[in-house]
């Protein structure tokens, strides 16, 4: 066998090919041998898979499914756990009083019996989450002081309390699709969207021209809402206004 391909010149790079595949030849065991650091197949005995073990056995079950977030990652409509209770954080801020530690001041519903509470979180401080379930449901009308919603997907229709939806009717008309919070298997809470449009249905004539925003005047809109609008606002107009607080934000 020659040791270099004699029609190649020598700046093809078949020279680096032609080394490599040399070496590989001379390297490679013969045929019948096993190569080295293999273990002779010992007679009649059959190697077995080793099964990895499962996660289910490597981790408690009391720790699957709990998960811990801080206090500075928690959000309103969130499901909590402290000290073996269930609540819904209504609404949550976040304080930095002077020169002190920086806390989280939440707003939280009891579950089980509705208690509005209010506690105190340190900053970083860990909570267990809850998962909730969302459902797309769509609210059709109140009656008797019940509101009714329907399930976007069985049809099926939940009274629900003012208790449970809070403000929502001042923000979102009948027929319109909202998202219902459930957590074992019963409603708990409406989700709101940050912001919805809205028809002005009463308020003061508007000055024409007018295009100052710090002078504002009263406004009743078409779900009973009363805010305050800029003065250019006019009835039969639509505007944009936050569901936290029901203040005007633009023109929709």
């Amino acid at each position: 066998m020659a040791l270099f391909p004699p029609s190649a010149p020598k700046s093809s790079p078949i020279w680096g090919y032609f080394f490599v595949d040399t070496f590989l030849r001379a390297c490679a065991p013969a045929p019948g041998r096993p190569s080295s650091g293999a273990d002779p197949p010992s007679n009649g005995a059959h190697s077995e898979a080793i099964t990895p073990p499962s996660l289910s056995s490597a981790v408690p079950l009391n720790y699957l499914g709990a998960l811990r977030v801080k206090s500075t990652e928690l959000k309103s409509n969130m499901g909590i756990k402290i000290d073996n209770k269930l609540y819904l954080i209504t609404r949550l801020e976040h304080r930095t009083p002077g020169n002190l530690r920086a806390f989280i001041q939440v707003t939280i519903r009891d579950l089980n019996n509705g208690a509005i509470l209010e506690k105190r979180l340190r900053s970083g401080e860990e909570v267990e989450q809850v998962d909730l379930d969302r459902r797309q449901m769509e609210y059709l009308y109140e009656q008797n002081g019940k509101f009714v919603f329907m399930d976007l997907e069985s049809f099926d229709q939940v009274e629900l309390p003012k208790e449970i939806i809070g403000d929502m009717p001042l923000y979102v008309l009948p027929n319109s699709q909202v998202v219902v919070l459930w957590c074992d298997g019963r409603p708990i809470s409406i989700e709101m969207p940050m912001s919805v449009t809205l028809v002005v249905t009463d308020t003061a004539p508007g000055i024409k021209g007018a295009t100052a925003t710090n002078q504002l005047k009263e406004a009743t809109c078409e779900t009973g809402l009363k805010t305050r609008v800029p003065p250019f606002i006019v009835t039969g107009e639509k505007i944009i206004v936050g569901t936290e607080d029901g203040a005007y934000k633009e023109r929709a």
